[in-house]
């Protein structure tokens, strides 16, 4: 049984830092590509960044400098260093990988930024 169990968001001031992590289980973790997304009130969810197998990684135009997308194979864990965050950076934010032709996502975990 495929499971994504994101956490680590919370509520920052402009500026600050938060790490988001997605422990996975239930398939070969270092096989997959995986993938943050994020969802703000009103919008579509719509991908943040990703990281392949071989740990290439790509990121949406708005977060590239301040959010870096690893992964630790070992502890079958995908993280989202986000920093200089922003206002417009509140969303939930979701943990996803694609295994053959089904789709999985985590419950995702909520990250308010705001003074």
């Amino acid at each position: 049984q495929v499971q994504l169990v994101e956490s680590g968001g919370g509520f920052v001031q402009p500026g600050g830092s938060l790490r988001l992590s997605c422990a996975a289980s239930g398939f070969t973790f270092s096989g997959y590509t995986m993938s943050w997304y994020r969802q703000a009130p009103g919008r579509e969810r719509g991908l943040v960044s990703q990281i392949t197998s071989s740990g290439g990684t790509i990121y949406v135009d708005s977060v590239k400098g301040r959010f870096t997308i690893s992964r630790d194979n070992a502890k079958n864990t995908v993280y989202l260093q986000m920093k200089t965050l922003r206002p417009e950076d509140t969303a939930v934010y979701y943990c996803h990988v694609v295994l053959g032709y089904q789709s999985y996502w985590g419950q995702g975990t909520q990250v308010t930024v705001s003074s």
